[in-house]
């Protein structure tokens, strides 16, 4: 695409952070140019007069998978949660119903002004999801899950889950001309062996993968970490030379101060999850900790059925109020967490030279919203006006890789709601009497 944006608030989350009216020329999938006004004849140009275009925003820890459980898992801790309801439904998932989960969960992402994700998936029919992660348009990392280990049935033998993982890989690694990338997804601590750790290194180190997992987000998992290995959650990864700038957590709540050390020294992601946490009742992570010592944290929505929505919006304002009560009203700033939602979760995929803010020769993923609403004015500072008052059905339109895949609030991939909708419902209905 060769197109010039027009007329626009641009808040380019740059270094200096720099908030303009201007123009933004597109050229491939590529930003060229940006500044108060730029004329290119010939190039066709699109006025965007009263909007606000923005960094696409990065879901850095979601379930597709479990979009299709939403309202089906309420009041639970984490454990019960995903005993009693996770685990069975996931592990009598259908290709149909997973495809149906993986579109109801892009669309309400994308709709949201969302243009990447990293996905952890189910152990089974994941050619389904990273072929609608294709077909959507999104920009995402995504990995089927791995559990060989543990009381559930739901599981793996060992080489079977690493097998099945690395023929994902060569399928799906670099698809889509590099928008589609895979990160390995071992679930937990708890639900893996140390063979499959290994397995999951020696994938890692092979084909230069993300290591996407989950760490200390409830108290009773840390006292079974701590009983089955001998470490807490963050120093099992440090004491087995799984620890990098390539390993993500997600939510990290039950820490040590040691372990804290660790996240900064090791450069390990932490990706927060406030929604989630208050749902299961998990806790509050250190965040405003976190960034006060460098830890990059960014933000994930988790999974439909422990927040009910995939809304990032939400997930803004919940992490930019959470953490005041207890580290003070001015430990965590609307800035801080749209840096979360932007420039380190690009950092936290290994895309920061590549997209989480608008700048020349960066790759051009970008949300356009209309902030002239009631519920958003009047506005003094716009970035206050995203965190704390904007809301997802103010996304207007949506770009990744330089193409459109929202346009006037609608998916280009999927341009009937109420076919989604039908589809979900329907697929719902086969899955529970299958599980029954």
């Amino acid at each position: 695409m060769d197109i010039i944006l027009k007329n626009a608030l641009i808040v380019t989350q740059n270094e200096q952070r720099d908030i303009f009216p201007g123009d933004i020329w597109i050229a491939g999938n590529r930003i060229k140019a940006l500044g108060p006004r730029i004329e290119q004849p010939g190039v066709e140009t699109l006025d965007l007069s009263g909007l606000t275009i923005i960094p696409g925003l990065i879901q850095s820890h979601v379930h597709l998978c479990q979009a299709l459980f939403r309202n089906l898992a309420d009041d639970l801790e984490l454990l019960d949660w995903l005993t009693r309801y996770i685990w069975p439904m996931e592990m009598h998932h259908s290709p149909e119903s997973l495809q149906a989960s993986a579109r109801l969960g892009l669309y309400e992402m994308l709709t949201s002004g969302v243009t990447t994700v990293l996905d952890m998936g189910c152990a089974a029919h994941m050619d389904v999801v990273f072929e609608e992660l294709d077909n959507s348009g999104i920009r995402a990392f995504c990995g089927k899950v791995m559990m060989d280990h543990g009381e559930q049935a739901y599981q793996e033998a060992t080489g079977d889950c690493l097998a099945s993982t690395e023929d994902l890989i060569r399928r799906w690694h670099q698809a889509a001309e590099g928008r589609i990338q895979y990160a390995l997804a071992p679930r937990f601590v708890l639900s893996c062996s140390m063979p499959l750790w290994e397995g999951v290194q020696g994938l890692a180190d092979d084909y230069d993968l993300l290591i996407h997992t989950h760490s200390s987000e409830n108290r009773t998992e840390l006292a079974l970490v701590e009983a089955q290995t001998g470490y807490a959650n963050v120093e099992f990864f440090v004491r087995n030379r799984l620890a990098s700038p390539r390993l993500c957590l997600a939510h990290c709540i039950w820490l040590s101060p040691e372990e804290h050390e660790f996240l900064a020294e090791y450069d390990i992601k932490v990706l927060h999850c406030p929604g989630a946490n208050l749902k299961l009742g998990s806790g509050f992570a250190a965040v405003p900790d976190m960034l006060r010592r460098g830890i990059n944290v960014s933000l994930g929505s988790d999974g439909a059925p422990c927040n009910n929505n995939l809304d990032i919006f939400s997930d803004m304002r919940l992490a930019a109020l959470i953490h005041k009560p207890t580290f003070g009203v001015t430990a965590i700033t609307a800035g801080d967490v749209f840096d979360m939602a932007t420039l380190n979760g690009a950092k936290a995929l290994g895309l920061a030279d590549q997209t989480g803010s608008i700048e020349a020769g960066k790759l051009a993923d970008l949300a356009i919203l209309d902030l002239h609403k009631v519920h958003a004015t009047p506005v003094d500072n716009v970035i206050s006006q995203i965190v704390y008052s904007a809301q997802s059905r103010d996304v207007q339109h949506v770009m990744v890789n330089g193409e459109w895949v929202v346009q006037n609030r609608v998916p280009l991939a999927y341009p009937d709601e109420r076919e989604i909708v039908s589809e979900a419902q329907q697929a719902c209905a086969a899955l529970q009497e299958r599980l029954s």
